[in-house]
């Protein structure tokens, strides 16, 4: 497997990790309905890392443009993330936004 990608799916592997937990322990917020947008965006982000990790490691030739996609969405994710106190969205976003760095780099 590509060297260059080893870091990065282990970036999107984290990310989407902590998406999952995010989505999960958002669900069980007392205020459910302010978590909204944070629950859509963690089941978003989780999805594109789970396929750039994919697409990274079968090597494939659209790997620089979903990475992209990938760090757009990171980067929207870990956005909404940071509007939230929870523990669990700070991690979150922390992941987000790395992922989000590591992917641009993986597409440039």
């Amino acid at each position: 497997m590509n060297q260059t990608y080893e870091e990065c799916i282990k970036a999107c592997l984290e990310c989407m990790e902590a998406c999952n937990n995010c989505y999960d322990a958002c669900l069980k917020e007392d205020h459910i309905d302010m978590m909204r947008e944070c629950i859509r965006m963690d089941r978003e982000c989780a999805d594109i890392c789970a396929f750039a990790a994919k697409a990274m490691q079968s090597n494939s030739p659209f790997a620089k443009e979903i990475c992209q996609l990938c760090a757009d969405v990171c980067q929207a994710c870990g956005d909404e993330c940071a509007k939230h106190e929870h523990d669990h969205c700070k991690r979150c976003a922390e992941a987000c936004h790395k992922c989000a760095e590591v992917c641009r780099e993986m597409a440039a």
